[in-house]
């Protein structure tokens, strides 16, 4: 397998990409390509770590839940609950809340009732057609 098909951050439930070269994320970053960045996005993209660190738990434990559930990896649990997020256009961090929630007997909310068991479809046709090769 090639580097560039290898599973990993940056990449969808099959493996392709989901962000673009550095010069994009330079421009998402709001600042020119290869440029330095300024003191206020140096500001706000440490506010943004930090709201990271603090969300990386829950996160964390959500992915525990699919790995315990679906006997999945650590990896495709990541990618289910990105998959899951940009399908229905919500944050990784809400997604993994309302997973969490639905340990406590709680409903999953509608907007995402539908997404996550597309999601798991897909997850187990993806590793189907891998174990078939």
């Amino acid at each position: 397998m090639r580097p560039s098909q290898r599973p990993g951050p940056g990449r969808d439930l099959v493996g392709r990409p989901t962000r673009g070269a550095p010069h994009e994320i330079d421009r998402e970053l709001g600042r020119e390509e290869g440029g330095l960045p300024t003191g206020e996005q140096l500001l706000a993209e440490t506010e943004q770590l930090k709201r990271a660190l603090e969300r990386r738990p829950v996160i964390d434990m959500a992915r525990g839940v699919l790995m315990a559930t679906w006997s999945c990896t650590a990896e495709e649990g990541w990618r289910i609950l990105v998959w899951v997020s940009q399908h229905s256009n919500t944050k990784v961090h809400d997604v993994a809340e309302a997973l969490l929630a639905t340990t406590r007997n709680e409903p999953m909310p509608p907007h995402l009732e539908k997404h996550l068991p597309a999601a798991l479809e897909q997850w187990r046709a993806l590793r189907a057609s891998l174990s078939d090769r």
